[in-house]
């Protein structure tokens, strides 16, 4: 089995960071449009540009949550069926690690989603970078 894996320390608490993993209109801005709920057990979906073996809609369930450190959701899309785990751990009171992994990529075509879900992620962090900085610019101003 494969995984993907990611890291990036952020500069803001790490309930800030939670909130963009866990707030859904925040997690559309910098992952996919969805119908996210924080609660274990519910489902969801992620839509997205369709793909070579991918219609475009991800099917998720969140399998476990501890706030504001870790999420566990099934990921299952195309050709893959696989685990994401999002951990967040506070370096200091204003700094945090986010480290993302998604795990059991089984067969040649899973492998293939794989190769493109890895360059899809080196773009994303940005993003979220984008997101949380603005949550905490907007809370110093409150």
């Amino acid at each position: 089995m494969s995984s993907i894996y990611r890291t990036a320390d952020f500069d803001v608490p790490a309930t800030t960071l939670w909130r963009a993993l866990t707030e859904r209109e925040l997690l559309s801005t910098w992952l996919m449009p969805n119908d996210f709920r924080a609660e274990v057990g519910h489902r969801f979906t992620m839509t997205t540009d369709p793909a070579p073996m991918f219609d475009g809609t991800v099917h998720l369930e969140v399998l476990a949550i501890d706030p504001p450190h870790r999420m566990v959701w099934s990921w299952r899309g195309g050709p893959i069926d696989t685990t994401v785990t999002f951990t967040v751990t506070e370096l200091g009171p204003n700094s945090c690690r986010f480290e993302f992994l998604q795990d059991g990529f089984q067969g040649p075509r899973a492998e293939f989603a794989r190769f493109f879900l890895r360059g899809g992620w080196r773009k994303l962090a940005p993003l979220l970078g984008a997101v949380v900085r603005t949550l905490e610019h907007v809370g110093r101003e409150q």
